[in-house]
């Protein structure tokens, strides 16, 4: 027959993930893609509680920060610019905004509150890589979760190098050495630099996990790779040719499901599947 597709064998999972887990989800925007289908169908998860996260860098400060519980305060709130004027931080995604110091405060650290306790009694963490550049702040001398349409000339910005990322990495394991981690690359594609400049992030990302995934610590569920080689066809895309369809998304969801889940739990995660979409049918 012929072949009008390369499959992408999944390596044996070594980590994965059950319905007796509490999982936590940091990364890029398909890491609230992947999360919401978890919640969906019964895990028991907490996604993104500052927001989506792209670099490396920006994951490892949100982790310091569940596990020190230190509150934000007036000293962390930046007015977004461009004529927005909301207050934000830029430890969060602009999804965080609000019209007041006070009201962005109350939000952020009742998210921190809540992502805290999460964080100290869970025992997986997914992290979803987006890109290796980051932006650094030069006045307060930081690498920034998002630049919240401030003036470029605020920031620097940087290529993470496969060293730093690995070392960012093992720092994340050993703030949390009791618990396991998955990681994946996000198949988005990052257009600004061009495709090669693109493919240049990508591959920093994919050899800082393999550096310290080679070390039995963690494992990689290749999200990027069933994209880039299984699916290589625009169908799969959304209409601005750079991030998965809802129909790419569902289908690395099952796979990954397929991959992560044991077998003894899969006639539950179908019941839970055929519950969401029999309440998403009463709701309309």
């Amino acid at each position: 027959m012929l072949k009008l597709q390369t499959p992408v064998a999944d390596a044996p999972c070594r980590v994965g993930i059950s319905y007796n887990d509490r999982i936590l989800l940091l990364g890029s925007c398909f890491t609230d893609n992947i999360g919401t289908m978890l919640k969906n169908y019964g895990f028991d998860v907490c996604c993104n509680p500052f927001g989506t996260l792209y670099n490396p860098a920006s994951i490892l400060s949100s982790i310091r920060r569940m596990k020190d519980m230190q509150p934000f305060t007036s000293v962390d709130c930046i007015e977004i610019g461009a004529g927005d004027m909301r207050t934000c931080s830029f430890f969060h995604h602009t999804s965080f905004a609000k019209p007041t110091q006070e009201a962005f405060l109350e939000h952020a650290n009742a998210a921190l509150e809540g992502a805290g306790r999460f964080f100290q009694s869970c025992n997986k963490i997914i992290i979803t890589l987006g890109t290796s550049w980051c932006y650094r702040h030069v006045e307060k001398d930081m690498i920034v979760s998002n630049c919240l349409k401030r003036n470029p000339k605020e920031f620097t910005r940087k290529l993470l190098s496969v060293a730093e990322i690995s070392a960012i990495l093992t720092e994340i394991k050993e703030l949390c050495p009791e618990k396991e981690f998955i990681f994946t690359v996000s198949p988005i594609r990052h257009f600004k630099d061009g495709a090669h400049g693109n493919q240049l992030s990508k591959a920093g990302l994919l050899l800082g996990i393999d550096s310290v995934i080679s070390e039995v610590w963690g494992d990689y569920f290749p999200a990027y790779e069933i994209v880039m080689d299984e699916l290589r066809d625009y169908r799969f895309y959304a209409e601005d040719m750079c991030h998965p369809s809802q129909q790419t998304v569902g289908y690395i969801g099952e796979r990954f499901l397929d991959w992560a889940l044991p077998a003894c739990e899969h006639e539950r995660l179908k019941e839970n599947i055929r519950a969401f979409r029999h309440g998403c049918h009463i709701s309309k």
